[in-house]
């Protein structure tokens, strides 16, 4: 099998194929909307404001930068518009609280990480940034910021996590990040980790280097000879090492995290990491000299993963440490009793004391971020934070679909696409029984019933979670990864495939298991990665087989054909459901060295959506120290493949998806955005458009819709995708035109009767509520722009123009969710998306509309019924030109009641509201009456009791028409009644 080479031929079949990149301009009206769930995820950047107490920022390893300015009650982000949501360390200017430091890149050393791109500084509060530089350090633990000079400061860089490079050590400042001096620096295997500043005398520095190295299987990691506590005294000119009392290399030093007590600074305590002699230290004499004062490895454990130590501001011998918990000693730390635990979070890594308020305190965990105002007697939620980590994302098939996925260290989520109450709130989510990591997949014929993890069955119904997983899962015959693949196959809803080294497959829901394949990974590592340099040992060629099979794609066009790849490089398919395999790795790159294939992690691997034999592959080899993109296409069965990464940035890629609905339009997830091709991979752009640069893990197609699951900012849709799928070059060329739209659900908010949420309360966005209706101008229009909706029998429904006038809203002290902002038709050059909330004409505007409008128990237009279900056409006018698409309006799938009561419902709501206009024409005929007609007095007591009994008709026909309106169901006998009773006494009026 040869690697595929693009003919000058292909070439130019492609180039005539096939539309290349398209302009932002035709689709980006497009906007992604976050729906959680606010749960926090794992925070390592922690800092607060000693002049402003009530202010904090935090660090989200894939979240970006957020902060709050009520002690935690609620949080914002404030680095959104960045090239990178990956943050390690976050610092203030203790001498100017406007300028802020961030350090990119999660700055610790774990077995899956993202890496950031420099340090960035803000002089305005975040408002705005500046990236300084030190782009290829990867991974910035620590930053340290002269308390007498905002300018100067220190960073510690921990490079690359998964190999050697030399924009490591410890880095300083003096000119505010225009320039970096390295001052530290041991090799290109040795990082920083840490460094601070002595309080009270800006010249003495600490800095904890360490050499650590990532291996690019699970869990394959190595520690050097390097590693140890530095001390300047002359500014970061010159370093000594501290050893005195401290473990060695030889007893396995690894990691030291330390600090300085405020109150003396010649006391210190540290957390080091060492399999002998490690535990808590300190140091009476500024770090020359340490004492074992606890090896209790519920203090300083998995010191790779924590290392967080502090000192009360006041008191030297009241110090914290940050671990699995965190724990406090008020005796030097001699004994220790739990500060904060579960079940209030774990895994905690950053601790902040204020120096002015030592009751105020912010803790960073693998949940987010806590404060405390009261020295630990209570804390705020990390329930207010979207920054859950997930590994992938799937959805069911329930109306409204529900979005699926494993938390790092959080367990499961199951939430909503759509709630019920016009937003998403924690009402809408609950956890699916299903480990963290790990995939989730709902039972295609049964959204009640939710697979996952390794491997367990929910039952929504009852809450209650049962262990299926084969005997020889449990017995440990197999070997399986934390985000072991589960997934039922799309062409055959009973068949669930679920997998370690050996694919498994139930058709009985877990009640039995058979193994439908051999061991699929490498049996041999004859190839040892460069990437792990200076810890390669002939040993890590002999080392037993570990790898797994981390990606299933079974074929949605044959039941027989099924792809999966393992995070040991291997590709495999079968086209007899199993029986037999075949090894369709692809041969070596050009360009690229032997051993290319070893540990290439098949990140994910899509069956084509139109072709049995073609397949789409996102190869991650970030752990091989190679952050470039890696997408693969093959169009026969795996015998040839090409690379398809034309367009797309240096970021390594973890999924890849074809549309079911349009032949070549792809989607993919890095490490930082979403990118569409148009051309089966041929080229790439980016789709980020409103979203935060976040780790994008795993992103599937629902319907019309993009729901991407990522590894810091929880989960995002991308409603309705239309314009991707329509768009063409022969659209492009167009000076206007309008996409068909999409079939719409007639969907309403719920009757809402309880208190309502406070808006400082987190909240998931809805989409959009009725048609939504795609357009595109080349040029700004100079004249009107008009949409017209017609209905099946061509009367008019609706009429908007771009040259409506706005209404303005009330000023009411009502929570902003609660008001339906007025659209006005756009006529400026560029995408647009317009929705109409599938409603007549409304009434009297204004003021009745705004007033009417900003309550959550209302339609969107509460003077106008509901358009019946069927087909409707839009007409765009552009330039007197009309474009024509037709759409269909289907009825919310959940509400059962008979076409004919909908009907009748319909019917009897547009007579009231006819009437009510009638009522408005009359009312306004009789006024101009009064001021131009003489009448006797008996003529105007007549006047007077006509013009009476019109408005109390004109009230009750709108009570009756809310009624009516107030939900999909079959008018009661009473309502009807009474509609009749008062259209006929209106007609009897208006004769």
């Amino acid at each position: 099998m040869k690697f595929k080479i693009f003919s000058f031929f292909f070439s130019l079949i492609s180039l005539f194929s096939y539309a290349q990149n398209f302009s932002p301009k035709l689709f980006d009206s497009m906007k992604w909307r976050m729906i959680g769930p606010h749960r926090g995820g794992r925070t390592v950047g922690a800092v607060g404001v000693p002049q402003k107490p009530n202010v904090f920022y935090i660090g989200v390893n894939n979240g970006g930068v957020w902060k709050t300015t009520d002690y935690g009650r609620t949080w914002f982000p404030i680095f959104d518009d960045q090239p990178t949501g990956s943050v390690g360390d976050v610092a203030v200017a203790p001498s100017n609280p406007n300028v802020i430091y961030v350090a990119s890149g999660e700055g610790i050393q774990r077995p899956d990480l993202s890496v950031g791109n420099g340090i960035y500084k803000s002089t305005d509060e975040g408002k705005t940034w500046v990236n300084t530089g030190l782009k290829d350090g990867q991974q910035i633990g620590g930053l340290a910021i002269d308390p007498t000079n905002e300018n100067r400061v220190f960073a510690a860089v921990l490079g690359h996590p998964y190999g050697p490079n030399t924009e490591r050590g410890v880095y300083r400042t003096t000119n505010g990040g225009k320039t970096w001096e390295r001052v530290l620096y041991k090799d290109e295997n040795t990082g920083a980790i840490q460094v601070t500043i002595d309080p009270k005398n800006p010249n003495i520095v600490y800095a904890d280097l360490w050499a650590a190295r990532q291996g690019p299987w699970e869990n394959g990691a190595w520690q050097g000879p390097e590693s140890g506590l530095y001390k300047s005294t002359d500014g970061g000119n010159t370093w000594k090492k501290l050893t005195k009392g401290l473990p060695t290399y030889e007893q396995g030093l690894g990691r030291i995290g330390f600090c300085i007590a405020p109150s003396d600074t010649k006391r210190m305590y540290a957390t080091v990491d060492s399999p002998e002699g490690g535990g808590v230290f300190k140091s009476n004499d500024g770090g020359e000299s340490w004492t074992l004062v606890s090896q209790d490895p519920r203090i300083w454990g998995r010191g790779s993963d924590f290392a967080e130590v502090k000192v009360h501001p006041n008191n030297p011998d009241i110090v914290f440490s940050a671990d699995v918990d965190t724990w406090k000693s008020e005796d030097g730390g001699k004994t220790w009793t739990a500060f904060r635990g579960a079940p209030g979070g774990d895994d905690y890594h950053r601790l902040w004391i204020n120096p002015n308020n030592p009751d105020i305190m912010l803790l960073a965990a693998d949940q987010g971020a806590i404060i405390t105002v009261n020295g630990g007697e209570t804390f705020s939620s990390w329930y207010n934070q979207p920054t859950a980590q997930f590994y992938h994302v799937s959805t069911d098939n329930a109306f409204p679909y529900n979005v699926y996925g494993g938390q790092q260290e959080s367990g499961s989520v199951g939430i909503a696409s759509r709630g019920n109450d016009g937003l998403i709130s924690f009402r809408d989510w609950h956890p699916v029984g299903v480990e963290e990591y790990g995939y989730v997949a709902a039972d295609p014929l049964d959204p009640n019933i939710i697979y996952g993890g390794k491997i367990t069955k929910y039952d929504k119904r009852t809450g209650q979670t049962q262990n299926i997983a084969p005997e020889a899962v449990r017995s440990g015959k197999y070997r399986f990864i934390r985000t072991a693949p589960v997934l039922f196959s799309p062409v055959d809803k009973k068949s669930l495939f679920f997998a370690g080294n050996v694919l498994f497959k139930t058709k009985n829901g877990g009640d039995s298991w058979e193994v439908i394949s051999p061991d699929l990974t490498r049996d041999t590592y004859d190839f040892v990665p460069s990437s792990i340099g200076v810890f390669t040992t002939e040993s890590l060629k002999k080392m037993n087989r570990r790898g797994v099979i981390y990606s299933v794609a079974p074929s949605p066009k044959d039941i027989n054909t099924i792809w999966a790849g393992t995070d040991d490089g291997l590709i495999h398919i079968t086209s007899d459901g199993g029986k037999t395999w075949t090894n369709v790795t692809p041969p070596t790159p050009k360009g690229e060295k032997d051993g290319y294939w070893y540990w290439s992690k098949i990140s994910q691997i899509d069956a084509g959506q139109f072709d049995k034999n073609v397949a789409y592959v996102a190869v991650n080899r970030i752990r091989l120290d190679d952050l470039r993109p890696h997408i693969f296409r093959t169009k026969d069965g795996g015998k040839t493949w090409d690379e398809i990464v034309n367009g797309l940035p240096n970021e390594p890629i973890n999924t890849v998806r074809e549309d079911p609905y349009r032949k070549g339009l792809l989607f993919a997830g890095s490490e930082n955005a979403v990118y569409v091709s148009f051309d089966e991979g041929e080229n790439w752009q980016s789709l980020r458009l409103n979203m935060p640069a976040t780790s994008i893990r795993d992103l599937v197609i629902k319907d019309d819709d993009i729901v991407v699951g990522t590894h810091g900012r929880s989960f995002w849709i991308l409603d309705d995708i239309t314009p991707l799928r329509q768009v063409t070059s022969e659209v492009a060329k167009n000076d206007a035109f309008l996409y068909k739209p999409q079939n719409t659900y007639r969907v309403r908010w719920s009757t809402y009767t309880d208190t309502p949420l406070p808006q400082e309360e987190p909240q998931g966005q809805n989409p959009p509520d009725g048609a939504i209706i795609n357009y595109f101008l080349k040029e700004k229009i100079k004249g009107v722009v008009k949409l017209e909706i017609y209905d099946a029998s061509k009367k008019i429904i609706r009429s908007f123009s771009s040259d409506d006038k706005p209404y303005e809203l009330p000023d009411l002290n009502i929570p902003h969710y609660w008001i339906r902002p007025q659209q006005i038709l756009s006529a400026e050059a560029g995408s647009h998306r317009f929705v109409w909330d599938l409603h007549y004409e409304p009434l009297n505007l204004p003021p009745t509309y705004p007033i009417s409008a900003v309550y959550k128990n209302t339609a969107p237009d509460p003077t106008s019924p509901w358009v019946l279900p069927g087909y409707y056409t839009a007409l765009l006018t552009v330039n007197g030109k009309v474009f024509e698409q037709n759409f269909l309006v289907k009825m919310d799938p959940r509400v059962k009641t008979a076409a004919i009561d909908l009907k009748l419902q319909h019917d009897l709501s547009l007579a009231c509201y006819e009437g009510r206009k009638k009522v408005f024409n009359e009312l306004e005929k009789m006024k101009e009456a009064r001021q131009r007609v003489r009448m006797t007095d008996e003529g105007l007591k007549i006047f007077n009791q006509k013009e009476e009994d019109l408005k109390k008709i004109q009230n009750n026909l709108s009570n009756v028409q809310n009624i009516l309106q107030e939900s999909d169901n079959k008018p009661t006998t009473q309502v009807v009644t009474s509609a009749k009773d008062l259209l006929s006494k209106l007609e009897v009026l208006l004769k």
